[in-house]
């Protein structure tokens, strides 16, 4: 069949994509920029269609002629998130609808009990389903709770709350009961709810076999990892919008992505029904365990196999935008801090420099400075430092590094970042490596600010004065690591 994947960019659509291949369907990924799937190791197997569920005249092109059609987009973190859901899933409903789509998916966070007050989160993914189930198309809508796998945000959240912190007080809802689910089982459900018969138009609880409270997710992922018994305690004025918060500044997980998980933890959500084992059976030996999920998900982040993380989707902005410098930009003001080092190494050993920047591996110059600025940046909401890198050595468009957002890249020559902290502007770093004739290379070092506003330029005017330490001694170092590197014959 051919399927169209929405959200290909994102943490499940990135997954589902590669699998759907493997069961030999024909698929097509709907995206704002087809540069962002262009690196991804699946991209010469599918076809690319530039368009946006927020704007319905960029759609017949991607539902022409598809049979199965997932939703897998949503504006978690985003400000009007649920307007800009229902505008989004209704488009998504009537191109699907016109193009004669003959099965939608739609995979969705648990339905709130009646008498509860659910979160804006879980309301909004309620109202999506409901949407697609009434668009005439016959829909299957998998409701699942929290997802383990390898790079998901509730797995980060949980890893890094239990890694980070042998002794926490926390909120009542950590003993609300909570039915997760192994990412490779949701996976297989989406794939296999493709093949599933036309009368088939209804909504399906989706969960692994254990039910569990959060403090029992902690304690027995700490068992997983070989942590001590980690000592909870769950105390009254913690209410989910200080919990967000403290979650925002221990884990990875930035304020705007944790306060709608936490709110959604509030009600309890365990699955109500088995429905789809009638069919998609279950799995020889039953779905995953979560203690064999998390097992799984470490292997992953041990041996730097994560194929997609939270932090692979962004905001409407995603497109890949102009530097400042391109003519469209002349008029306004531009700041730049221009470096360039002469390297006693090969190109080859200089990229592999440039390439492993941020992660594990840090950004070559006052580590101090740059972790002062992670913090404030967590601190205002943004997404600090802790995002690291998917992978120790490899990067592609479209990825998160830290607190940029790799915006181009160029094997051999050029890597282009884009700036996600919180600032009065918007922000570029750009490395290049040039050959020279003698053998060795160049590097050059590019940072562009385009302020905005008076807050733009007087911030531009603060940090000026510390760009000699931070950027120049960037520069320098990075050439003495790609000296090294040569050196040691790694290139």
């Amino acid at each position: 069949m051919r399927c169209l994947v929405t959200g290909a960019t994102g943490y499940v659509g990135g997954r589902l994509a590669p699998r759907l291949l493997a069961q030999g369907h024909t698929v097509r990924c709907l995206a704002r920029s087809a540069r962002r799937l262009r690196d991804v190791p699946w991209a010469a197997r599918v076809e690319v269609v530039e368009g946006d569920l927020r704007r319905p005249e960029t759609l017949p092109a991607a539902f022409a002629d598809v049979d199965v059609a997932y939703h897998l987009v949503h504006s978690l973190g985003q400000a009007g998130f649920e307007a800009a859901d229902r505008e989004a899933t209704t488009n998504f409903a009537r191109a699907a609808r016109a193009a004669g789509v003959r099965r939608i998916v739609y995979l969705g966070g648990p339905e709130p009990a009646a008498d509860a007050r659910p979160s804006p989160h879980l309301r909004s993914r309620s109202e999506v389903g409901r949407i697609l189930l009434a668009s005439g198309v016959p829909t299957v809508v998998l409701r699942a709770a929290v997802i383990i796998g390898s790079g998901s945000a509730s797995f980060e959240m949980l890893r890094h709350l239990t890694e980070r912190l042998p002794v926490m007080v926390t909120p009542r809802w950590v003993r609300n009961r909570i039915q997760p689910i192994a990412v490779r089982d949701v996976l297989r459900y989406l794939v296999a709810a493709a093949d599933l018969p036309p009368e088939v138009d209804r909504a399906f609880d989706v969960g692994g076999p254990d039910v569990l409270t959060f403090t029992e997710m902690m304690q027995r992922y700490a068992a997983v990892a070989g942590l001590r018994r980690r000592i909870v305690l769950p105390v009254r004025p913690l209410t989910p919008s200080l919990s967000s918060h403290w979650v925002g500044l221990v884990t990875p997980v930035p304020n705007r992505i944790a306060r709608p998980l936490v709110e959604s933890l509030v009600h309890e959500a365990v699955a109500h029904e088995h429905d789809i084992a009638r069919y998609v059976p279950d799995p020889p030996g039953g779905l995953t365990g979560f203690d064999d999920a998390v097992r799984l998900a470490l292997a992953r982040v041990r041996d730097a196999e994560v194929e997609t993380r939270w932090s692979t989707a962004s905001g409407p902005d995603a497109p890949a935008e102009p530097l400042p410098s391109d003519p469209q930009w002349s008029g306004g003001s531009v700041y730049t801090d221009l470096r360039s080092r002469r390297v006693a190494a090969p190109p080859d050993a200089l990229w592999r420099v440039v390439e492993g920047v941020g992660g594990d591996h840090g950004w070559y110059s006052f580590p101090l400075a740059w972790s002062v600025r992670g913090w404030l940046d967590r601190l205002v909401g943004g997404v600090g430092l802790r995002r690291g890198r998917r992978h120790p050595h490899r990067l592609h468009v479209g990825e998160a590094l830290d607190f940029w957002r790799v915006e181009e890249i160029v094997r051999g020559e050029l890597l282009r970042l884009r700036a996600e902290m919180r600032l009065p502007g918007r922000a570029w770093l750009e490395m290049r490596v040039e050959p020279t004739d003698d053998g060795g290379s160049r590097y050059v070092q590019r940072a562009v600010f385009l302020p905005r506003g008076l807050a733009g330029h007087a911030y531009w005017a603060a940090v000026a004065p510390f760009h000699a330490v931070v950027f120049g001694g960037m520069a320098r170092n990075i050439a003495r690591g790609a000296e090294q590197v040569a050196r040691a014959g790694r290139c």
